[in-house]
């Protein structure tokens, strides 16, 4: 799909700008002193031009944000949900074509033609959970988990279209996505993320984080600007839900992930094509969606926002080039920051903003 609006595919990349960091660090002014913060990394053919934090991971105690911090990937883990379903077809234990109600049979009449290969492109008109969760949640007394999405879609018997008729977004649909992981593989989602992705490429501080389970090393917290200071809103009733959103990593783990993207140490060629392939346009100009990424032009890319976080890596494969920005807090969006960063790396071709 020939996608061009939202980051221009600069040319092949010469040495870094003089003054890169200098530059970066102008751009990243706001995230600088004792503020919530942000890590960004920069790499080109798989070493670091740019790792560096700014500002602090953990407001109340002074802690400084660093390449180590571990942040809430919020969406940007629905690219690991879609590798982990990838892994399990790579095996044989699924088909992309399968129908999800081969391995979530309690789902409704609604849901009998929606197959995986229709979810990981959000073309399932699966209904958001978010808008049917019991209001009885509440993030400091009971979390909503993956299970618990999948019963109360289990009482929505309609969608918003019919599968495969177009593209809608949905958190619901990554939420089922990883309990037909746990079923076809007989293991825990999280296991299997630790099992077969994070630890075979050595990403040992990221986690699917589950409280009482498992333990976030290096952990930001979350913060919201409010009337006029910054509140730490770390947690919600549907931060539990690991599928849409529950990882948490670091750009130092995440410079592992984006070189395993570019060889079959993980996923064959087959896969990594169909993750990397616009399969249905979206609802931004320009921009297609794949199996967990964005497509546009030449860039591959993903955004994730939860409650005091905002993070966004964007690809660009054919010049080995990568841009992370993982932040702390509610606001700004760090996508265009990314694509200004990468401007001072690549300046010869400036980097349109959608």
């Amino acid at each position: 799909m020939g996608l061009s609006g939202c980051a221009s595919a600069p040319p092949s990349a010469q040495a870094p700008a003089a003054g890169g960091e200098a530059r970066v660090d102008a751009l990243m002014a706001d995230y600088r002193g004792k503020v919530p913060g942000a890590s960004v990394l920069v790499l080109r053919d798989g070493q670091p031009l740019l790792r560096k934090g700014y500002g602090l991971a953990v407001l109340e105690t002074g802690e400084a944000a660093t390449p180590r911090t571990n942040y809430r990937l919020a969406s940007v883990t629905k690219q690991f949900t879609a590798a982990a379903v990838l892994l399990l077809a790579q095996d044989g234990r699924l088909s992309l074509d399968d129908p999800i109600k081969r391995w979530l049979p309690s789902l409704p009449k609604s849901a009998d033609a929606i197959t995986i290969r229709q979810i990981l492109s959000h073309m399932s008109g699966l209904i958001d959970y978010e808008d049917v969760m019991a209001s009885s949640f509440d993030a400091d007394q009971r979390q909503m988990h993956d299970l618990d999405v999948l019963r109360a879609l289990e009482g929505q018997d309609r969608g918003y279209f019919a599968p495969g008729q177009r593209y809608r977004y949905s958190n619901s649909g990554y939420a089922l996505l990883a309990l037909t992981v746990q079923r076809a593989s007989g293991r825990p989602f999280a296991s299997f993320l630790r099992e077969r992705i994070f630890q075979p490429l050595g990403m040992h501080d990221t986690v699917a984080y589950e409280r009482g389970v498992s333990q976030v090393a290096h952990r930001a917290f979350g913060y919201s600007y409010e009337n006029g200071r910054w509140l730490r809103t770390d947690q919600s009733s549907t931060s539990a839900v690991l599928g849409d959103g529950g990882i948490y990593s670091s750009i130092e783990d995440l410079a592992k992930w984006d070189a395993a993207l570019y060889d079959d140490r993980l996923l064959n060629d087959a896969s990594r094509e169909a993750a990397f392939t616009a399969h249905t346009a979206t609802d931004l100009a320009d921009v297609g969606y794949g199996y967990g990424w964005r497509i546009t032009g030449e860039t591959l890319w993903h955004s994730g926002e939860t409650m005091g976080f905002r993070n966004v890596i964007v690809r660009w494969p054919r010049r080995h080039l990568t841009v992370v920005m993982l932040t702390n807090r509610n606001d700004p969006e760090p996508y265009r920051k990314a694509l200004e960063i990468a401007e001072v790396y690549l300046p010869s071709s400036p980097v349109r903003e959608r």
